[in-house]
């Protein structure tokens, strides 16, 4: 399991000219059932996502295909969790 954090960098003004883009992006995340979970880091600080069903190697090629980490409108990292407990309605997430 993965939590990608995609802080605003200093081209943070062009973040609406990619926005399209950077949404169908997340869409393709939600269907190929990769994202659980995408919102934003508050105050106005970018983004973050959940996702699991992936390696590490095969989400950071996903993640340098969003448009914002392309342009250099965000900086991602991602940190590996490696889950060993839960609330039951998560048992999923647990391999």
């Amino acid at each position: 399991m993965f939590i990608v954090l995609l802080k605003f960098s200093g081209d943070k003004g062009q973040a609406s000219q990619f926005m399209e883009g950077h949404k169908e992006w997340i869409n393709r995340g939600f269907e190929d059932g990769v994202f659980l979970l995408v919102g934003s880091l508050q105050p106005g600080l970018g983004g973050g996502m959940m996702a699991h069903n992936t390696s590490l190697s095969e989400l950071q090629s996903r993640v340098n295909d969003d448009p914002f980490v392309a342009k250099n409108v965000v900086s991602a990292e991602i940190l590996e969790i490696a889950p060993s407990r839960t609330d039951k309605r998560l048992q999923f997430l647990i391999g």
